[in-house]
């Protein structure tokens, strides 16, 4: 009987340390939440990074941002004119049942996000990295997959095997209507932003100015340009503002292009903008991928 004891109690050591070494998002992991606040970040897709400038880190919108109420906010077209609108084409939609908040995260859970995957590298430069996250009980889960999509016919078939199973994911999750059936989301229409970051630079000349009448400066409604430097991003600077003055930007950047001078501090500056999305308040919510 004590052998019995001795060889028990060995076995029971045994599969706790290989619970406890089991990879992120493996078997063992704690799936999605039934229900998340509000506000909480359930799932992204963020797609960055190759050669775009260095002030794209801060501005880019998210591909795709879920969230615990069913609110899906979108990085939507822009009209391909030149000078384009200042403000990006933020677009927000409700996903209508909050089981299907869950679904959507377990099926990224099971698609794989999360877990130890070597997904390979093709032999592309400069390529852009796709980031996916999604949240779980145990806290969030995510996954970098490089050059997704390009370049993939030179690799393993696991790596491809991997690749396909993220390429999928993101398929489901930016056409919600084909996943979840028709009905279960509301329509798209404007993302009404509560505040919005703004990154300068000195206004000057570029090629693709000429033919484009010349612009009389607008006066800056906002924070003096250019604003605290931005860490770990060389020569970009930022400001951010919400409530009333946020509003202000906004209004102002609505009747904007993207070449507008803007006039602050006796210069002029060019200047992207970046309306906050939920539980964004400042630009450094904006230099953190979650």
């Amino acid at each position: 009987m004590t052998r019995l004891r001795a060889l028990a109690a060995t076995l029971v050591l045994l599969v706790a340390g290989c619970a406890g070494s089991a990879p992120v998002g493996g078997v063992g992991t704690p799936g999605a939440a039934v229900n998340y606040p509000p506000d909480q970040l359930v799932l992204r897709i963020d797609v960055s990074g190759g050669m775009v400038p260095v002030a794209m880190t801060v501005t880019e919108v998210p591909t795709l941002s879920i969230y615990g109420d069913g609110r899906v906010v979108t990085n939507g077209p822009m009209i391909e004119i030149f000078p384009g609108p200042a403000l990006p084409n933020v677009q927000v939609q409700e996903i209508l049942a909050a089981s299907n908040v869950t679904k959507l995260a377990q099926m990224a859970l099971d698609a794989g996000v999360g877990r130890e995957t070597d997904f390979g590298m093709p032999n592309v430069a400069d390529a852009p990295t796709t980031h996916i996250m999604v949240r779980t009980v145990a806290g969030e889960q995510a996954s970098d997959i490089p050059a997704l999509g390009i370049g993939e016919d030179s690799l393993s078939a696991p790596h491809r095997a991997a690749r396909l199973r993220m390429q999928r994911l993101v398929e489901a999750l930016t056409d919600l209507q084909a996943t979840l059936g028709k009905g279960t989301v509301s329509e798209s229409r404007p993302f009404p932003a509560k505040g919005v970051a703004a990154v300068a630079a000195p206004w000057a000349e570029m090629g693709g100015d000429q033919g484009v009448p010349p612009q009389a400066p607008v006066a800056w409604p906002g924070p003096a340009l250019p604003g605290a430097a931005v860490a770990d991003r060389p020569g970009v600077h930022c400001v951010s503002a919400t409530g009333e003055e946020g509003t202000r930007i906004l209004a102002a950047a609505g009747k904007a292009n993207s070449r507008t001078p803007w006039s602050s501090a006796g210069s002029s500056w060019q200047v992207t903008f970046r309306p906050f999305l939920p539980g964004e308040s400042s630009c450094d919510d904006l230099t953190h991928r979650s």
